[in-house]
């Protein structure tokens, strides 16, 4: 039997589809909205609203006008300052940078070392029956996905979610003529809808998903990117808890991690920093009761806290942080579920670091409009203040302050001044920073239930070292172009994995094994369609 055996819902001419779907509908717990290409006019207002609504109505919450660019030259105007000191007075700086990489490497070191002794508390709640759960609209931003899609359609197809409470918005740009192609030739069911959001600026993510968001009904709203691969059973376990949580909690994050992730010594690092960053520091954070920096996708969001919230940021290049400590400074709170997502990480160090100089970058935009921002709730949101500051400050400092740890130990060592104590200092604090992190990635792994190698956790400081170089473009951007949205291209990697399984014990009857062959890459060992492949073949077929 098809998983997908209808053509996608278009309602530009304002008539139902052509077919009626055999699905059982099991009541109208959830129906999708039929105003899926609105007039003209009306999308061009929406899609002004979707840009300006933030800053219109609350313009210090915004990354909009002058904050991102005051942000870059208060960065510059620091390292300034760092490099007149080091040639000024080469021995204070030294150990002014000795007493930087201490205090530093002390809070990770506590912070890593704590995460790594807690266990994670997920969020958990007692299985429901369907016609209990809420009802929920996956949206999914895609701008030059067209080789992923069918992947991505299969993999939605399959979430074990009620078929009657549930809505997929393929959320598309005006001008991705290929993706859109692609969207419309796939035999969707009626589940899914085509948003075709209107040119306009900024081009990034959160424009098209507030744009889209106009178009949900639903008590819940999930946000996947093209290339995940979510668990099955995640959003029924978000859902769950939803129901027995109170109103304050306005968020869930799923762990995330990379199904090539043993692809390339790049992938097999950023394997390691996603599993210690949602297997053991954001479960310490929300034991601490912290603000969480949301991850750009596998976010389950109550609908209603959204909408009060402002929406994302339209202007901030990483509105999911942003939108995590919006939240908390609203009273909200977010929590964690273990059900997990895979994507597919960078194989090469070029879009690695462009994707790295955005997440720095907005970072910084987010503390930027924190620390402008009247009446910032200081009490509430400088925990996470603290975590992205002190991410952006490592990548920037590491590469120097490492350098000048090295030069005052070797100019110890060659003289016997005070300065090589200094430098040994400093070194034995970096050392520890070190193991703590490695200790930390270590045990994450293993919550994660994935293999680790000892010579890819030897390698990790290399690969903080990196984050200079993308640190300095950040700061760069900050100042000459600070909305740019550098997009990551997928569909590249050679691996395939069957679709992200939670290792957490199963509450609800396993997939049918229909479903599970037809998702799996593993029976098809190149997931995505051949250019020239017969539509007949693809996942809607």
């Amino acid at each position: 039997m098809a998983l997908i055996d209808h053509d996608i819902r278009e309602h530009a001419d304002g008539h139902e589809p052509r077919q009626r779907t055999s699905r059982p509908r099991g009541g109208h717990a959830f129906r999708p909205t039929r105003l899926a290409r609105p007039p003209a006019h009306l999308a061009a207002l929406w899609a002004q609203q979707a840009a300006f609504g933030l800053p219109g109505r609350q313009a210090d919450l915004s990354a909009f006008g002058p904050t991102s660019v005051r942000m870059g030259h208060g960065f510059l105007a620091v390292l300034a300052a760092l490099l007149l000191l080091t040639i000024a007075m080469p021995a204070s700086a030294l150990a002014t940078a000795s007493v930087i990489t201490c205090a530093l490497f002390s809070g990770l070191i506590a912070l890593r070392l704590a995460a790594a002794v807690l266990k994670p508390a997920w969020l958990d709640a007692p299985p429901c029956a369907d016609d209990e759960l809420p009802s929920a609209t996956i949206m999914v931003a895609l701008y030059r996905e067209a080789a992923i899609l069918p992947d991505l359609a299969r993999g939605l197809a399959v979430i074990d979610y009620p078929a009657d409470r549930i809505a997929f918005k393929l959320v598309l740009e005006a001008d991705d003529s290929e993706t859109i192609h692609v969207a419309r030739s796939l035999a969707l069911d009626d589940r899914f809808e085509i948003i075709v959001v209107p040119p306009g600026e900024p081009r990034t993510k959160p424009r098209a998903l507030n744009y889209a968001l106009r178009l949900c009904r639903s008590e819940l709203v999930t946000i996947h990117d093209a290339e995940d691969r979510p668990d099955p059973r995640q959003l029924r376990r978000a859902a769950e808890a939803f129901r027995v949580a109170g109103q304050r909690l306005a968020c869930i994050q799923a762990p995330l991690n990379w199904y090539n992730r043993r692809e390339t010594w790049l992938t097999r690092q950023f394997a390691l920093e996603y599993a210690a960053h949602f297997h053991a520091l954001l479960p310490l954070y929300q034991r601490l009761g912290w603000p969480l920096p949301l991850g750009g996708t596998s976010n389950h969001f109550r609908r209603d806290a959204l909408v009060r919230a402002g929406g994302w940021d339209a202007w901030n290049v990483t509105e999911d942080a942003d939108l995590g400590l919006r939240l908390h400074a609203a009273g909200y709170r977010c929590g964690l579920i273990e059900p997990a997502t895979l994507e597919e990480a960078p194989l090469r160090l070029v879009p690695w670091i462009k994707q790295r100089t955005r997440w720095i970058k907005g970072y910084a935009q987010t503390i930027g409009v924190l620390a402008v921002r009247r009446d910032t709730p200081w009490r509430r949101v400088w925990p996470g203040v603290l975590v992205l500051g002190g991410a952006v400050a490592s990548a920037l400092l590491h590469a120097p302050l490492s350098l000048a740890c090295l030069i005052a130990l070797a100019a110890g060592a060659g003289s016997g001044v005070a300065a090589g104590a200094g430098g040994q200092v400093a070194m034995v604090f970096m050392a520890a920073g070190y193991a703590s992190a490695i200790a930390c990635a270590a045990v994450a792994m293993r919550r994660a239930r994935l293999p680790v190698r000892a010579r890819d956790l030897a390698g990790m400081p290399v690969y903080w070292l990196l984050q200079t170089l993308a640190a300095a473009r950040a700061l760069r951007q900050l100042i000459i172009d600070p909305h740019h949205w550098e997009k990551t291209e997928h569909g590249l990697s050679a691996l395939t994995e069957t679709p992200c399984i939670s290792p957490s014990s199963p509450r609800s009857s396993p997939l049918p094994d229909s479903l599970r062959s037809s998702l799996s890459p593993a029976g098809d060992p190149d997931s995505r369609s051949a250019p020239n492949a017969d539509p007949a073949s693809s996942p809607g077929s």
